[in-house]
């Protein structure tokens, strides 16, 4: 049966992709829910939630706000909440409640426009999409309404955009990515949503140029070019930390992980191994411009578990969030410890000689 998962916990919809890009933005953050979506949000999605706070709101809908369309409780709620909080603007995000009664947003930003002094978004997401879909909403829709004015470019000032734990999983990639763009490029790097808040995001202007670490962030980065000039390179400039030491020469490779960071390990071990053959897949969004032949794109487990089978695969890496031993899927395949999800206990960048070399697995974040 398509899209039937037997293995795989589910992967983060749309509007924890949105939330993600603005959690660190001070800003009041409000679901368009009954109170479930917040909740897998705070508890499974957003790893920052057990160790820094954000204000992150249900709108708490009922059956009866939702059949008789009461936008204007939403809007007190917020009002109440916009008197009682230092926030810097206020979003809406949608879920499947919304877009299924069809909510109108941009009505609804203007109604809230008229009770609140704040800078109002909205984020249209259907909770039918995955995670990389509502950042790419979130991360446009930020740069609208803040990266409006023309600033001096600052020489060695450089904007990474995509940094957010969705994308990039370590909860200190931030921070490593600033150090090594200083102590190794000589340049300031300002990683947006991650260590890096408004303020940032209204001098994006300011930049030399942008790092596009995350297909989500690829629409953003245009937009800058169009807007300011900005020039935009795509990758991940960490990428040698993630591919462990050993022989490539010769070996069949599989990379399962969000494109730009697969691109960026292909190119990576190819460096290292020029006779290397690598392939990368992923269950996300792919970009035309960057996918080169024989990349895939996963719908579901089938599809994954028939490359693996069939693909003659001497090394897999792959980007897995896994709770105790739930990590059943490439070990039922190949013999992988584990696998690529969202939504659990540990994130690991791991990968597995199925020649029967040594597993390496390394946790590089906890979100509990």
């Amino acid at each position: 049966m398509r899209g039937l998962r037997k293995y795989l916990t589910p992967f983060a919809p749309d509007q924890s992709g949105a939330v993600s890009v603005l959690y660190e933005m001070g800003g009041i953050i409000v679901i368009c829910d009954a109170g479930g979506c917040t909740g897998n949000i705070c508890g499974f999605d957003e790893p920052r939630w057990f160790e820094r706070k954000s204000a992150l709101f249900s709108a708490g809908l009922r059956d009866m706000d939702a059949i008789l369309g009461r936008d204007d409780k939403l809007v007190e709620k917020l009002a109440s909440a916009a008197e009682s909080l230092d926030a810097n603007f206020a979003v809406i995000i949608g879920t499947p409640v919304p877009a299924v009664i069809g909510t109108d947003y941009q009505a609804l930003k203007r109604m809230t426009e008229k009770k609140v002094k704040l800078p109002i978004l909205t984020v249209d997401t259907d909770g039918m999409e995955l995670y990389d879909k509502g950042a790419e909403k979130a991360w446009l829709e930020l740069l609208r309404v803040f990266a409006r004015e023309k600033q001096e470019v600052q020489k060695g000032r450089v904007g990474i955009l995509g940094m957010t734990p969705q994308d990039i999983s370590d909860l200190r990639a931030g921070d490593e990515m600033r150090r090594y763009m200083k102590e190794e490029k000589n340049v300031a790097a300002v990683c947006y949503g991650m260590g890096d808040g408004l303020d940032a995001v209204r001098a994006a202007s300011s930049v030399e140029k942008n790092i596009v670490v995350a297909p989500s962030a690829l629409e953003a980065a245009k937009y800058l070019e169009r807007m300011f000039g900005t020039p935009y390179e795509v990758g991940y400039p960490l990428a040698f930390q993630l591919v462990p030491e050993m022989d490539y020469s010769g070996k069949n490779v599989l990379v399962v992980q969000q494109q730009v960071m697969a691109n960026a390990i292909r190119n990576e071990i190819i460096n290292r191994a020029p006779d290397a053959n690598v392939q990368t897949a992923s269950w996300f969004s792919l970009k035309s411009e960057f996918r080169q032949p024989g990349d895939v794109h996963f719908r579901d487990e089938e599809d994954y578990i028939r490359l693996a089978e069939e693909g003659g695969f001497d090394v897999i890496f792959c980007r897995c969030v896994y709770a105790a031993d739930d990590a059943g899927l490439c070990r039922d395949i190949c013999g992988c410890a584990a696998f690529c999800g969202v939504g659990a206990a540990e994130t690991v960048e791991m990968f597995y000689d199925t020649g029967g070399m040594k597993n390496v697995c390394r946790v590089i974040s906890k979100s509990s």
